[in-house]
């Protein structure tokens, strides 16, 4: 191939130049062949001249100078690979296609007892302190060579934001300078059993076999903190004997920790099969000085990726339109779901109690899905008989059957497009079940009394608050039907298992059905708020809902006390462990004896016991019946009749 230029870093980023001219001229000018505008190069910086097949730069006298490998040049060859540098930018020199083909698989762990030949603490290894690098650099060292390979890898690793773009990045670079036959990056080790992120690769293509690690390697690095070299596996102490290592003759193997403020979140794991070309001390050196520089970028690219997908998630959850209430670790889980599916055409099945909000669910699928401006139709296959229901599925042609005047579309062709909703699917009949099946399997049927074949385009989404499973094992639901609606499944949370978001959705309640009563909004008492929370609710949200309004229509104070609150939620037997409920018995209790006591003080008179307490003899009355009062009142005095006194018996 040509050869080229590709910039890394500066205003041209990610450009590339292919060089075929004799000249190639970079500088500040828009003359020049590669113009950069950056006010730290000349307005002539550079020159490259083809001498002898390949590329020589020449400095032109530039004021801030020019660099290769780091090192200030006014003349000099250049070879594939090297970085030269020009005010803020970075040229990479290249004349053959850079890299080697990836090949990522599974890893396999394998367990067994290890010994290494060599390990040192990351801040002792050579390349992480300048000072001794000076000292022992020589032109011709293979430290000066390593140090090349460092400075590639360092500008590498800070120009690429990508997780698995940058763990491909510094194996790629590995391989170049350590004889490895496989590599593997390991993220957030937990004790070398779990890892978030693995990486791994073979130097050459082998496709589809899985990259081998040592798990008792990996443990002792992640919980030491070492890095470990095992120079020669046959010939060491313990390491020959492991089983996994023989069998698959690994005759050198190396891994070094990655560490992040003196935590390790992971490792880098290398090893080969070649006799000839073993790991030494060097090598683990160099790779736990890779390690050192590598293990920052990749902690902050894992973290960028997590931030992103969390980003997305809550955004979708955030942009999700629906109707429910709830803010609740159930309900979370709810929107998550919807916001997932919602994207989707998959068929949905919907399970749960009466109550529960079933349809509401669908029908946030449907308002967040791409079929949002197409129909949604519902019907209740529960509620409509059977002879009645096939015609309003399928409709019916003229004189079908009596009374068919004229032709009529069913459900499902007027969801053309958008989406059916079947509540209470666990009721549809046999040979509805049949010609539903064949609906959802070729997307076509016929009017009843009809010919013709209707084609349909519709997304189902079915509900029910049946256990489909166990009908069908009963043989009451047909099982292929089952699994064609059951693509993906969501419970409903009852509302006792979502306590939390009763007094949310109580609040709502009183708000909505103010409006609808042309009431005034009343608060609702702590006493009160206590019942409805204490309530185990059978009927669910209904229930809840109505259980509010009839508060709110009775209630002759400002705000919602027990006494406004139906019956079924006031003297049910407390929950286990809900000490407010515990306080609202004892409440009972001194209420029951504040109006016998009055009751017993007027001589059995409501007005004048209802005087004695303050409240409205109508009041009284209702205090009465929900305390369960009235078998206790018969032993009361009655005052003589005539007076304007209420009786008991007429209570």
């Amino acid at each position: 191939m040509k050869p080229r230029l590709v910039i890394v870093a500066g205003p041209l980023r990610e450009s590339v130049f292919v060089l075929d001219g004799e000249e190639v001229q970079v500088g500040r000018d828009p003359s020049n062949r590669i113009p950069i505008s950056d006010p730290a190069l000349s307005r002539r910086h550079c020159l490259l001249r083809r001498e002898e097949g390949t590329y020589k730069l020449h400095d032109l006298g530039s004021r801030n100078g020019t660099y290769v490998n780091g090192v200030a040049v006014e003349e000099t060859g250049l070879n594939h690979g090297d970085q030269i540098t020009v005010g803020n930018s970075i040229l990479v020199y290249s004349v053959r296609e850079d890299g080697v083909e990836s090949v990522t698989g599974p890893v396999e762990f394998d367990d067994g007892l290890t010994r290494a030949t060599a390990q040192i603490h990351p801040q002792d290894t050579v390349y992480l302190h300048p000072e001794r690098i000076l000292s022992e650099l020589s032109p011709a060292s293979r430290l000066g060579r390593n140090l090349n390979a460092l400075l590639k890898i360092s500008h590498a690793v800070q120009s690429i934001p990508d997780l698995e773009q940058l763990q491909e990045e510094i194996l790629e670079r590995l391989f170049e300078v350590v004889p490895a036959e496989h590599g593997a990056i390991l993220l957030d080790g937990r004790g070398g059993e779990r890892f978030s992120s693995v990486f791994a690769r073979h130097r050459q293509e082998q496709k589809g076999e899985a990259v081998r690690v040592s798990r008792t390697i990996t443990r002792r690095v992640l919980e030491q903190g070492i890095a470990v070299l095992g120079a020669d596996v046959p010939g060491s102490d313990g390491l020959g004997a492991v089983d996994g290592l023989a069998s698959f003759n690994i005759r050198s193997l190396l891994c070094v920790p990655l560490t992040v403020f003196q935590k390790v979140i992971g490792c880098i794991y290398l090893d080969t099969t070649d006799s000839f070309a073993r790991f030494d001390k060097e090598h683990l050196e160099l790779v736990t000085g890779i390690a050192g520089i590598s293990s920052v970028a990749l902690e902050n690219a894992r973290r960028l990726q997590w931030l992103e997908q969390e980003n997305l998630r809550l955004t979708t959850e955030i942009n999700l339109q629906h109707n429910m209430v709830g803010e609740s670790a159930r309900m979370k889980e709810v929107y998550q779901f919807l916001s997932r599916v919602a994207p989707t055409d998959s068929n949905v099945l919907v399970v749960g109690e009466s109550g529960t909000g079933k349809e509401l669910a669908a029908r946030a699928i449907h308002r967040n899905s791409p079929r949002a401006s197409r129909p949604f139709v519902a019907i209740n296959c529960a509620a409509i008989p059977e002879g009645l229901l096939e015609s309003e599925l399928f409709g019916h042609e003229r004189g079908a059957f009596t009374g068919a005047i004229g032709l009529k579309k069913g459900r499902l062709e007027m969801a053309d497009g958008g989406v059916i909703f079947l509540d209470e699917i666990g009721d549809l009949a046999p040979a509805l079940q049949a010609k539903l099946l064949r609906v959802l399997q070729e997307r076509e049927f016929e009017r009843l009394g009809g010919t013709h074949t209707i084609f349909v385009d519709v997304r189902v989404i079915a509900a029910t608050n049946q256990n489909l499973e166990v009908a069908v094992k009963a043989r009451t639901f047909r099982e292929d039907l089952y699994y064609r609606l059951n693509v993906v499944s969501l419970v409903m949370p009852p509302l006792r298992e979502r306590r939390e978001d009763i007094p949310l959705l109580a609040e709502q309640s009183v708000t909505k059905f103010a409006a609808k009563c042309k009431l005034r909004p009343k608060q609702i008492s702590s006493e009160a708020m206590a019942y409805l929370v204490n309530h185990n609710w059978p009927g669910n949200v209904r229930e809840l809902e109505n259980a509010v309004e009839r508060a709110l229509v009775m209630s002759f104070s400002d705000e919602i006390k027990p006494e406004d609150l139906p019956a079924s939620v006031l003297y049910r037997n407390p929950a286990p462990g809900l000490h407010q409920a515990n306080y609202q018995t004892a409440l009972n209790e001194l209420k029951k004896h504040l109006i016998l006591g009055a009751l017993q003080e007027g001589r059995g008179s409501f007005t004048v016991a209802a005087s004695i307490l303050g409240v409205h003899p109508n009041y009284l009355h209702r205090l009465v019946k929900k305390l369960g009062l009235r078998g206790s009142l018969a032993s009361l005095t009655r005052l003589p009749s005539g007076g304007p006194q209420a009786s008991i018996g007429n209570a």
